[in-house]
């Protein structure tokens, strides 16, 4: 790969930058296995990876929402049900995968569920199934494809883990712990697989607008709430984590491994300020609601 275009004149696009890019962070070629690919996250990544030139792997439950994915993303993207919480399913799916297509060069754990449930009101069933999914889907689903990654010393897994990692929720307490689980095997991945050339990294999204969470942007005091502790002070969009995953996907990250990316409008840095004097303040009324 050339290191950095030089010519052409300023202002003026040679195809250099576009070919350079394109070298850093397109994906063609990559085979991609996405996990809840029919959610509200997922299917925006899935798309916005097809679109980076990423073959798609669409796995999930949710047989007729996938078919219709696979249909608008397009690229030869392929559909498998896979449950997660389920290792024969799992082993199945994996198996169907490497028989079809022979590899998978970058897998993306992105499948997850909560219930939103005070501590002291969560049963050991709704426990259970919380943990299979965020947690235990993800720690074998990751073993099944690492053994393949490693036959051919080469990898790319990017965990989904969340805001809840770090920053907590009333009424989250089994999703957050799930989630700073997935940040915690990560790490693992990272320290024991780097020998076999296999990064591991993982996506931390904010408080994302979904299907699922309108129900809360809605609330008259949770989305008081939030915003005031989001420096942007509005929800993400789905679309604004492709880019960070298309990074991770390519090889422009090719040094990173072991780390947690935050993207959440400047929630985690402290999110709305209190009142302090400057001659620069800016009208409030007028910031994202």
């Amino acid at each position: 790969m050339e290191q950095y275009p030089r010519e052409g004149s300023a202002g003026k696009d040679d195809g250099r930058a576009a070919q350079y890019l394109q070298s850093m962070f397109g994906l063609s070629g990559k085979k991609i296995l996405l996990t809840g690919a029919a959610g509200g996250i997922g299917a925006v990544l899935a798309e916005g990876l097809a679109a980076a030139g990423g073959e798609m792997l669409l796995c999930d439950v949710a047989g007729e929402k996938l078919a219709a994915l696979a249909k608008k993303t397009g690229c030869g993207a392929a559909c498998f049900h896979m449950d997660v919480s389920c290792l024969d399913s799992i082993k199945s799916a994996v198996a169907a995968i490497i028989e079809k297509f022979g590899r998978v060069d970058v897998l993306i754990n992105c499948a997850g569920i909560n219930v939103r449930e005070g501590f002291l009101d969560v049963s050991e069933d709704t426990y259970d199934k919380i943990m299979d999914v965020n947690l235990k889907g993800i720690y074998f689903l990751s073993q099944e494809v690492a053994k393949h990654m490693i036959t051919r010393k080469s990898g790319n897994i990017i965990n989904v883990a969340s805001h809840n990692s770090v920053g907590m929720l009333g009424g989250c307490s089994v999703y957050g712990a799930s989630k700073s689980a997935v940040t915690a095997l990560t790490r693992s991945m990272a320290v024991e697989w780097a020998q076999h050339n296999i990064r591991a990294n993982a996506m931390s999204p904010g408080h994302i607008l979904t299907p699922l969470t309108t129900v809360t942007w809605e609330h008259p005091t949770r989305s008081t709430w939030l915003r005031d502790r989001i420096a942007m002070r509005r929800p993400g969009r789905p679309e604004e984590l492709v880019g960070m995953c298309v990074m991770l996907a390519s090889d422009a990250s090719s040094y990173m491994t072991g780390q947690a990316y935050h993207i959440d409008g400047g929630c985690l840095c402290g999110g709305d300020p209190w009142d302090f004097d400057t001659k620069f303040k800016a009208d409030r009324s007028k910031m994202p609601r």
